[in-house]
């Protein structure tokens, strides 16, 4: 049998096509596409699929956005998928749509674990539910429920959910980004987007000063990936001091989702930041910013932590859920 798989996000489409021989998964086709310059999903999977003369069984496409009776407003993208409208035009069997988070989750049972980078080791018996927490483009969340013999995710838009500060800069942080926005969700500082609002607060309340070139190269480029770098490397304060904002909050949210979810069997960090600033979660407050939870810290504290070091784990999930699901 033949799967297309589809991981669509805010900034990539990413598409493959999977073929199944002697119980194997092998790849014969993947492609990125970059989301914002296609008007829709269709014409990014027609463009993808030219040349290729194969009957495909099976679709599954992970979207970031809440997926409702197969369809989904994707969340930052002006586009609506509908799996009815795919399965025809695209002539397939059957095609599902499912969140991106909880493709990311079923993608975990597609991992080795050198492809898992382990911040808390935890109880090594630990059995339970899990959840994952994802920054990417967006924040997605996702719990993962435990019937006693196998884990089941479900996605949840937990990401939108209010921002609750912990500190006094990070009630600053609250005022300066509700002038911005109105409603100041968790997404609005874990996300790409969210480290360059981050920065711009540490930069304009002057809780670090900036050079001006530095400050124009970060606010003209590629802002997400540059704060990251410049704060790594140690060539800009202000940079550092962002990471180590965002890793604090990282944390904590992890940790209330872990305690929503009564995620005892694991929490998965995901999406594209971590595993590019694995160090800054490692070594800053991340965890103690997870286990901070009053009378609850020491329940926490015994939960194992893993970063999700694969990017293809959500592709990999929707074509586990093509295949086992559908």
């Amino acid at each position: 049998m033949t799967y297309l798989a589809g991981d669509i996000g805010g900034t990539k489409t990413h598409l493959a096509l999977y073929q199944e021989k002697k119980g194997k998964m092998e790849s014969i086709k993947e492609q990125k596409f970059p989301s914002q310059k296609y008007p829709n999903l269709r014409t990014i999977v027609k463009e993808f699929l030219k040349g290729v003369d194969i009957k495909i069984s099976k679709g599954c496409f992970g979207i970031a956005g809440p997926v409702k009776k197969g369809k989904s407003h994707a969340t930052n993208l002006p586009w609506l998928v509908d799996a009815d409208v795919l399965q025809k035009e695209l002539s397939i069997d059957k095609v599902s749509l499912i969140n991106d988070l909880e493709a990311n989750a079923y993608g975990l049972n597609m991992l080795k674990g050198d492809e898992l980078f382990t911040l808390n080791p935890g109880d090594p018996n630990a059995e339970g539910n899990q959840a994952m927490v994802s920054a990417g483009t967006g924040l997605g969340e996702a719990g993962i429920f435990f019937d006693g013999e196998r884990h089941i995710p479900f996605a949840c838009e937990g990401g939108h959910a209010d921002f609750a500060p912990r500190s006094e800069i990070e009630d600053e942080l609250l005022r300066y980004l509700r002038k911005k926005f109105k409603h100041v969700s968790y997404e609005r500082i874990l996300s790409g987007p969210g480290i360059y609002n981050v920065y711009q607060f540490i930069v304009e309340t002057k809780k670090e000063s900036e050079r001006e070139e530095v400050f124009h190269e970060i606010t003209s480029g590629d802002s997400p990936r540059l704060i990251s770098e410049k704060g790594l490397n140690g060539t800009s304060k202000a940079c550092e001091k962002t990471l180590e904002l965002f890793a604090s909050i990282y944390g904590s949210e992890a940790g209330n989702v872990a305690l929503k979810m009564f995620a005892l069997g694991g929490v998965y960090i995901g999406g594209g930041i971590a595993p590019k600033i694995i160090r800054v979660l490692k070594e800053g407050d991340f965890f103690r910013s997870f286990t901070e939870k009053g009378r609850f810290s020491k329940l926490l504290e015994g939960i194992p932590i893993r970063v999700v070091l694969n990017d293809k784990t959500a592709l990999l999930g929707s074509i586990y859920y093509a295949k086992h699901l559908t």
